[in-house]
């Protein structure tokens, strides 16, 4: 329980304390966007890595350099932990706005930040509303900011499965032509989901694939680009299970 009570107790400081700064974010957006993009990519960048420092993480990256660093792109995971957004935004070359679900909007301060990191908030039950936050998600690509989706849904509680992947997800790299970054991410779940509400030492392995243009694609892989895009992933998770 002392990793659980350091993060949580990091956390809850880092959102109280750093008000004054959503304020100054807040100016900074004024006058200068794209300034208030890095220094916000930056100031939660290090707050994830404390928190990961807390929680007794380590990962190892593999295929980082798969990932284009002058353009947008998005971004296909694998889902089994809260701390799969910790793990994958610190590497982000760019700023990077993450689909979750409308939910976190519950929480004062920390979906305060998630919108200043460009975060977009999706109900799951209401397809409208689903589909107004992938044209959202569109319009943020075509401005230079990169998504990332768990095309699952949902946090998936069995071990070494895989849930259906949306096709709709994919729709942000159909009308954008953004590649498609696949990450593939082994182990998350034994940092907390694994035995709640303990959070314990862990090893977790995160590889990112080749980047996929759908444009490139045969006519039957682009019908199924979730499917396709899954196959990879699946792959890679299977192959990287010995280096956990």
């Amino acid at each position: 329980m002392i990793r659980f009570l350091l993060v949580a107790t990091f956390v809850i400081l880092f959102l109280v304390l750093s008000i004054p700064l959503l304020f100054i974010e807040w100016i900074i957006g004024k006058f200068n966007m794209d300034l208030k993009n890095k220094s916000s990519l930056a100031i939660v960048n290090w707050a994830f890595r404390v928190c990961l420092f807390l929680a007794g993480t380590s990962v190892t990256v593999i295929g980082e350099e798969n990932v284009p660093k002058d353009v947008p792109v998005l971004y296909i995971g694998n889902h089994r932990s809260y701390f799969d957004t910790l793990i994958t935004y610190i590497r982000v070359p760019r700023p990077t706005g993450y689909i979750a679900k409308k939910e976190m909007l519950r929480y004062p301060l920390l979906s305060n930040w998630m919108k200043n990191l460009h975060c977009l908030f999706l109900d799951r039950k209401d397809i409208k509303q689903g589909l107004k936050t992938i044209l959202t998600a569109i319009e943020k690509v075509k401005s230079g900011i990169s998504i990332c989706i768990f095309p699952e849904g949902t946090r998936n509680r069995v071990n070494d499965t895989f849930m259906e992947f949306h096709e709709g997800s994919f729709k942000i790299a159909e009308k954008t032509g953004c590649p498609i970054i696949p990450m593939s991410i082994n182990n998350s779940a034994q940092i907390f989901e694994d035995h709640i509400p303990k959070i314990k030492k862990a090893h977790v392995v995160l590889e990112y694939g080749k980047p996929i243009y759908p444009a490139e694609l045969s006519k039957e892989e682009r019908k199924h680009l979730g499917v396709y895009t899954q196959n990879i992933i699946k792959e890679t998770y299977f192959k990287n299970k010995e280096l956990v």
